[in-house]
């Protein structure tokens, strides 16, 4: 688009205006400095003339301007050209906010006349007003701001044809307004190139507009390419630059190239702001690294920076998805001590977490905690809680639950619908959970490949394969397909009545119709094969498993154990369980070390579960050498690690091996899990090993802060003193049901 034609400045007109809108005019200026009460009186017989007038006449004096729009602003006589007028006298005063109010009502009041006026109302007294071009640019952001981005454009088009100048400012509104509206990456470019064309440079803000736009496209390519340009063409980067990248970063999963940007920012002195680090710790909790969330929240104390309301809701939610409900519950109380509100979600998670730990009550709990704070559920925190109640099994109460949600204005969701079919499923009301399919229908909602799964797996559950099967016609017909979940529940279901050669046939099916078995079809194969002595067929399934990149579990593991050991084949059972990643048969020679030195990422899952299997076996031998192998390559045994071990030596009867494992683990600053805690506190007593005991019970109760918990650890207390070892176990099992022990997390033990 070519350049703007210079404009010829002209003396402006003297304005004439008939004596008696010239009088009308000097009464309103007399009436709002002294007799604003009588302006009422005057509204009925002024004229557009006379607004004219006030406004040319009075122009110079703020205050005065002020009053007359405010007056003025309801009344026919202030008419589009008036209005254009203010916007001169307003703009020219930095009253922004005033003459955007303005330009908006003045926008939507000209809206679909066939030639925009405001434009020829601006151009036409410009000079009357002494004006500059950055009224055009304060209309040019009003349209923007009501989303009339075509207009905007056309308006900047006139502007430029005749002879003014469009500001910087023009260009970011309408290209944040096309952001907003998700405008293609095309229409965008072309206004860009347009300003840079009319000699326009980008300032700060435009390349954050860009930036958003690109990052929040998924264009991180040209996101970076913007941001190197704005570096080339040395505009200094603000936080808000740097916050927009930051989070494109975090919500791909590209936490270290987010904190090496962070880490940028602070080599520069530029300083990152609360916004910053909430990006970084939002990123982390999405990606369940909640241990390293400790640390950015030690860099925001190092700037003086507290937490707020979006950081503590960030770690409750991330820790609840993680199942750490004793910090979640840890985070919730700092919270509401330092006067911060939680939010809708942080309920609804803390709820969840509760229905998944199978502790209704305490879910009810927070429910009313959220409603006395004044906070009113949301269709997710009420669907959260049908699931709870419908897992299990308390349908009556899912079903008041469904009520109070249809009350409050939020109607039941395929995922409502879902989780009471399930409800159904696990009463074994299998024709109920069918009659909800039914209603969905009626409801206008259509059932999706979970609602037949849900139906599919009650019936295998329940042993009626034959309607399990119609079900999985009748979702045929309707064009859902299976999944790998339907499959699995018809192979579960046809393994438990020994009809392995249909199982197989399922499970090569599901290879035709483009579907890959999990972990749990062929754990369920190789144990049908066990079952049935056929020890080579699942040995094949087994090798099968790894070479299609799936990770035999415990339970696998254990299976295959079973199967080996009823044929007397211990031995080979053991070396069964080094196997893991190995093709071929694994060579006599084959030690702990190699395995664990081939054993990387993803695959040290496998040296877990192979641990888990020793230990649920009672091989506590080669569960310690796995161990030691672990530690002897370097390999930082984790929580789970420890839990499991310990676990295994007190099943075992080493308690003392369980002990030292267990001040070994607190040395290393990991918490315990209360499974651990509970069957360590066990064997101890067992043992009558009361000094041990002693520190064990009082490193756990040191270890939980929670307000709470005062009474229970009371009770724990003198119940330890008495040496009522069951009440004891039954508060601590209550503590756990709870929240109020921690079982992972930054929660650090004394002693």
């Amino acid at each position: 688009m070519p350049l703007p034609m210079p404009r010829i400045h002209r003396r402006p007109p003297s304005p004439l205006f008939s004596p008696p809108d010239a009088l009308l005019a000097d009464k309103a200026i007399t009436y709002l400095r002294r007799h604003p009460h009588c302006l009422s009186y005057l509204s009925r017989i002024f004229t557009p003339e006379a607004a004219s007038a006030l406004l040319l006449k009075s122009q110079n004096d703020q205050s005065l301007t002020l009053k007359f729009v405010g007056w003025a602003r309801p009344h026919r006589f202030f008419n589009p050209y008036c209005k254009c007028l203010a916007l001169h006298v307003l703009t020219r005063f930095k009253l922004y906010k005033t003459a955007q109010s303005l330009a908006e009502a003045l926008a939507l009041e000209t809206q679909g006349e066939p030639e925009d006026p405001v434009f020829s109302h601006l151009r036409d007294s410009h000079d009357l007003c002494s004006s500059s071009s950055s009224v055009f640019d304060l209309v040019v952001k009003s349209y923007s701001h009501l989303h009339m981005v075509d207009r905007a454009r056309d308006f900047v088009g006139r502007v430029k044809s005749h002879g003014f100048m469009p500001g910087v400012l023009s260009y970011n509104a309408i290209l944040d307004a096309m952001i907003r509206s998700r405008k293609s990456v095309k229409s965008v470019e072309e206004v860009y190139g347009d300003m840079t064309k009319t000699g326009i440079s980008p300032n700060v803000f435009t390349y954050n507009i860009l930036m958003r736009g690109f990052c929040g496209a998924g264009n991180m390519e040209m996101g970076l390419s913007i941001f190197r340009e704005m570096e080339n063409k040395g505009c200094l980067p603000n936080v808000v630059t740097y916050n927009t990248l930051i989070d494109a970063y975090c919500k791909s999963g590209k936490i270290g190239a987010a904190n090496e940007l962070l880490r940028s920012m602070e080599s520069k002195n530029l300083e990152p702001n609360l916004i910053s680090y909430n990006m970084i710790i939002n990123g982390l909790c999405r990606g369940g690294r909640m241990k390293e969330t400790s640390e950015v929240l030690s860099r925001m104390s190092r700037y003086g920076l507290v937490p707020d309301e979006v950081t503590y809701n960030t770690l409750v939610n991330g820790y609840c998805k993680e199942g750490n409900f004793h910090e979640a519950l840890m985070l919730h109380a700092e919270m509401l001590r330092n006067g911060l509100s939680p939010n809708v979600i942080t309920y609804t998670s803390l709820i969840n977490s509760m229905c998944k730990a199978r502790n209704l009550n305490r879910a009810m709990e927070f429910l009313d905690q959220m409603r006395n704070r004044g906070l009113h559920p949301n269709q997710m925190t009420y669907t959260t809680l049908i699931d709870g109640f419908s897992q299990q099994g308390f349908l009556k109460e899912a079903y008041r639950v469904v009520e109070e949600m249809r009350e409050n204005g939020f109607s039941p969701t395929i995922v409502t619908y879902n989780a009471l079919i399930n409800g159904h499923c696990v009463l074994g009301r299998m024709e109920e959970a069918i009659g909800v399919i039914r209603d969905m229908e009626k409801d206008g909602i259509a059932p999706d490949v979970v609602s037949y799964c849900t139906v599919i797996a009650g019936f295998c559950k329940h042993r009626d394969l034959d309607k399990a099967f119609e079900m999985k016609r009748e979702m045929s017909d309707k064009g859902i397909a299976a999944d790998a979940i339907t499959y699995s529940s018809l192979i579960q279901g046809l393994c438990g009545m020994r009809r392995l050669a249909e199982a197989c046939d399922l499970f090569q099916e599901m290879f035709r119709v483009g579907l890959f078995p999990d972990e749990y079809a062929y754990t369920t194969l190789i144990n049908a094969y066990c079952a049935e002595g056929n020890l080579s067929e699942a040995m094949v399934l087994h090798n099968e498993m790894i070479r299609k990149g799936f990770l035999p579990d415990v339970v696998t593991y254990s299976v295959l154990i079973n199967g080996l050991n009823k044929k007397a084949r211990t031995r080979e059972a053991k070396r069964l369980l080094l196997k893991l990643f190995y093709d071929e048969s694994v060579p006599d020679d084959v030690t702990y070390d190699t395995l664990i030195e081939n054993c990387a990422g993803v695959e040290f899952e496998s040296v877990v579960a192979l641990l888990k299997g020793f230990c649920m076996k009672g091989l506590m031998n080669e569960a310690d050498r796995v161990f030691n192998s672990m530690l002897q390559r370097n390999y930082k045994p984790n929580e789970a690690v420890y839990n499991i071990i310990i676990h295994g030596h007190c099943r075992g009867g080493s308690v003392q091996k369980a002990f030292s494992l267990y001040k070994e683990m607190v040395r290393e600053g990991l918490v315990p899990h209360t499974v651990t805690v509970m069957a360590l506190i066990k064997a101890l007593h067992g043992k009558e090993m009361n000094d041990e005991l002693t520190k064990v019970i009082g490193n756990t109760m040191r270890s939980c802060k929670l307000a709470d918990a005062e009474l229970a650890k009371v009770l724990v207390e003198i119940n330890h003193k008495e040496g009522n070892m069951d009440a004891l176990f039954n508060v601590l099992s209550e503590m756990a049901r709870n929240g109020l022990l921690p079982n992972s997390g930054r929660t650090a033990y004394a002693g």
